[in-house]
């Protein structure tokens, strides 16, 4: 499911369901009935040349945080101080990292949308990450990709500025899509590529979501737990790819993150 709108049209923000290359155009703009399979089709369309929107206008964003092996070793690797060892004991505690990264798409662009960098850091990273979208009821109704864009410096400076290398204008995209699994148990895979404006590639790897310490459906748990939040909602479920210590997001940069399913996010480096 897509949400976007058709300029030379009307301009007005639609939400569709992908059948090969074309939309269906659905007679709601309402991501969650789209997920629960209501309205009707109203016509069918080229995918080819709509402007993508973030998939939902999701009131709040959450991230879990050290669910991946790697980045315990990258956190701890960045870390300036003593502090350090509670990376370690988070990702072998029963209780995980959550934090809100937003509220109200105040700090997250969509797809093909310009992330930015922190003008008081000097190591900025791109964390791509699966995304749950929260439904009516509470548990994951879907889900989209997700980039968590951080400082590397300011949260090794030390753990308590985590809010600060987090949490910053265009700190975050998601997109393309929504997409509901056949199967919630099978994993995901994740791919990364980040290409400088000439179109070299600077970096790409990837993982699968197999690898997590703990399972979507448990992070999921502990964020709702004695936590009201909104439907549409998402939850990123933390990163296991993480670029080489020598790299930094500069301007032009282009972040492309793949999963299976979802399909890429595309978003460049903010001059």
């Amino acid at each position: 499911m897509i949400r976007f709108v058709r300029a030379a049209v009307d301009g007005v923000p639609r939400v569709g369901r992908i059948d090969g290359d074309g939309v269906e155009l659905l007679d709601h703009d309402d991501p969650l009935a789209a997920i629960r399979g209501e309205g009707t089709v109203t016509s069918t369309v080229p995918l080819a040349g709509l402007a993508l929107l973030p998939p939902i206008e999701a009131p709040e964003i959450w991230c879990a945080g050290v669910t991946y092996e790697r980045s315990r070793d990258a956190r701890l690797e960045e870390a300036q101080t003593e502090a350090r060892d509670v990376y370690a004991l988070v990702y072998d505690a029963d209780r995980p990292e959550l934090f809100m990264k937003d509220a109200a798409m105040r700090r997250t662009v969509g797809p093909g949308g310009t992330i930015r960098l922190r003008s008081d850091s000097s190591w900025m990273v791109p964390e791509p990450e699966l995304g749950l979208v929260f439904g009516e009821s509470g548990a994951p109704a879907a889900v989209t990709i997700g980039n968590d864009v951080s400082s590397r410096d300011i949260e090794g400076a030390n753990p308590l500025y985590i809010p600060q290398a987090k949490i910053f204008a265009g700190a975050c995209a998601i997109g393309p899509a929504l997409a509901v699994p056949d199967d919630w148990a099978v994993p995901f895979e994740i791919f990364m590529r980040i290409k400088d404006a000439s179109g070299a590639e600077l970096f790409a790897g990837e993982t699968s979501t197999a690898r997590m310490k703990r399972s979507p459906a448990e992070l999921a748990g502990w964020a709702m737990r004695d936590n009201p939040i909104p439907p549409g909602s998402i939850l990123l479920t933390g990163t296991g790819l993480v670029p080489p210590d020598d790299y930094t997001l500069a301007p032009g940069h282009i972040v492309e993150i793949e999963i299976e399913g979802i399909g890429v996010l595309v978003n460049t480096v903010a001059a």
